[in-house]
């Protein structure tokens, strides 16, 4: 029924996913996920877990990433927008950390699959924003890694101005990719 429009990005791997929205004076209906058609569009990764999140405006999570257990995500805002950042930490990438951002929101409802190797994180924008994603591998709560949201060298331009930005502790204590890089 559903089928998607795929739309790649500059950096390779990364893909911007629109599903087929049918609506009428009900509301609408639309396929969230069909393996087969992501699976068509050159995604066929078995997603194992499913995680939500809800925020308020300004809040930014990230970027994080898993070390050993590496996974496929695809994220979604299923209500307010948020924009969503992938950074590529491909070791030998031609794009290797380069950044791409997308806005998802209820409106528009998109979708972004991000493949292993890279960081990811979201800014909330609206006053209160729910996140889905589902991941290909399962969440390991030691195996945690991240980059500093801010890194000068990545230069994610982050659309915040005006909005006060909240954290969580940790997520101000990443490092710089550079500093990653040179083991501190």
């Amino acid at each position: 029924m559903g089928k998607i429009t795929v739309e790649t990005c500059e950096i390779e791997g990364l893909k911007v996913i629109t599903p087929t929205v049918f609506g009428d004076n009900r509301g609408y209906f639309m396929e969230v996920y069909n393996y087969n058609d992501f699976k068509e569009a050159g995604i066929p990764e078995v997603f194992v877990q499913d995680n939500q999140s809800a925020s308020k405006k300004g809040v930014i999570r990230g970027l994080h990433f898993q070390i050993n257990y590496p996974q496929d995500k695809l994220v979604r805002c299923v209500r307010g927008e948020v924009f969503d950042v992938a950074v590529d930490l491909r070791e030998g990438s031609k794009t290797y950390g380069k950044w791409f951002g997308v806005r998802l929101s209820e409106e528009n409802k998109k979708q972004f699959f991000i493949p292993k190797g890279f960081a990811h994180g979201f800014v909330v924008l609206s006053d209160y924003a729910e996140f889905a994603y589902k991941c290909t591998d399962f969440y390991h709560p030691n195996d945690e890694g991240g980059i500093i949201w801010n890194d000068p060298d990545v230069g994610v331009e982050w659309p915040v101005e005006g909005i006060e930005l909240i954290f969580s502790e940790k997520d101000t204590k990443w490092p710089t990719l550079a500093e990653r890089d040179n083991g501190k």
